[in-house]
């Protein structure tokens, strides 16, 4: 066997960025902004949909749209391979799993196998031995091997009940630590990962590197900016800080060189964008643009107002 020897890329490295949480705190929508953002305004989304159909739910309202390929019924690992390399096939310039959890507890999926080798009379870890080469095989290979320039992981997520000793005493109480669906050891493989909360902000639990903090920020809202920012990093550009603190606080100088106003066409998308997550969500928008940006929103707020979340 040859091989080729060549100097490092940081290009070489395609982004597997992880997103968790409960339902309804904006993992499909995230998820469809950062590659929107990623790819630009004609490159092409592929969503692997598990959702019966929710993840179609922004076909209106994610600019350029987006492709999908719906799981039905069979989650088991290789169906997902399968879809991954028809997402391939299809020359995507970026994958969504929609969500990943069911390879691991939907029908089919890896937990599903383990039960039926159970039901077998396969007992101990030889029940798990051929559902976790399948998992391996045919889906975290797959995802840390493919050519796609981008791929966001999404997964389901809860806090579990844990064992406490109060006093002598054991109860069952709320875990603080959000635990997504799938295997144990699945972040590990992630590039960036966090979990998304009521207000739609991540908060990253993972950085590969420490550049990525001002790419991906922590504790903001997922914006197509957030996309754009992370495909110049994967082209090689150096992240700029969100703002160069003195004192703690940013100076006048330091706001107006990162806050700029927008051409009327990109502050209208990102105003609706941010309405779409939530008043909250908004109300920061609003306070992070500059006055003139502020009078333009102002007088779209009766369009606005009409898109906040019931």
């Amino acid at each position: 066997m040859n091989f080729s020897i060549r100097p490092a890329r940081r290009s070489e490295a395609k982004p597997l960025i992880g997103l968790y949480s409960e339902s309804g705190r904006g993992k499909s929508f995230s998820s469809l902004l950062l590659a929107r953002g990623f790819v630009g305004p004609d490159g092409r989304i592929v969503q692997i949909e598990t959702e019966a159909g929710r993840g179609e739910a922004y076909a209106d309202m994610i600019p350029g749209g987006y492709d999908v390929i719906s799981l039905r019924n069979d989650f088991s690992p290789v169906a997902y391979g399968k879809a991954i390399e028809a997402a391939e096939e299809s020359k995507a310039d970026a994958l969504i799993i929609d969500s990943g959890s069911h390879e691991w507890s939907g029908a089919g999926g890896v937990l599903s196998q383990a039960l039926d080798q159970q039901e077998k009379g396969v007992k101990g870890v030889l029940a798990w031995q051929k559902p976790k080469m399948l998992h391996q095989r045919n889906f975290m290979l797959r995802l840390m091997q493919t050519p796609i320039p981008l791929v966001i992981l999404c997964l389901r997520a809860k806090f579990p009940m844990i064992e406490k000793k109060d006093g002598g005493k054991k109860e069952w109480v709320r875990s603080e630590t959000l635990e997504p669906d799938q295997a144990a050891d699945i972040l590990f493989e992630l590039f960036v990962h966090g979990w998304i909360d009521e207000q739609h902000r991540l908060h990253v639990t993972k950085y590969t590197r420490p550049d990525l903090k001002e790419v991906i920020r922590d504790n903001e809202p997922i914006s197509i900016e957030t996309g754009e920012r992370l495909s110049a990093w994967a082209r090689g550009d150096s992240p700029k800080p969100a703002t160069q603190m003195t004192g703690g606080m940013p100076t006048n100088a330091e706001l107006k060189e990162e806050i700029h106003s927008l051409p009327d066409e990109q502050l209208e998308m990102m105003a609706k964008e941010a309405a779409m997550r939530g008043k909250d969500v908004f109300d920061v928008f609003y306070k992070t643009r500059t006055k003139s940006d502020q009078a333009k929103l102002r007088s779209m707020k009766p369009e606005l107002e009409k898109l906040f979340p019931a």
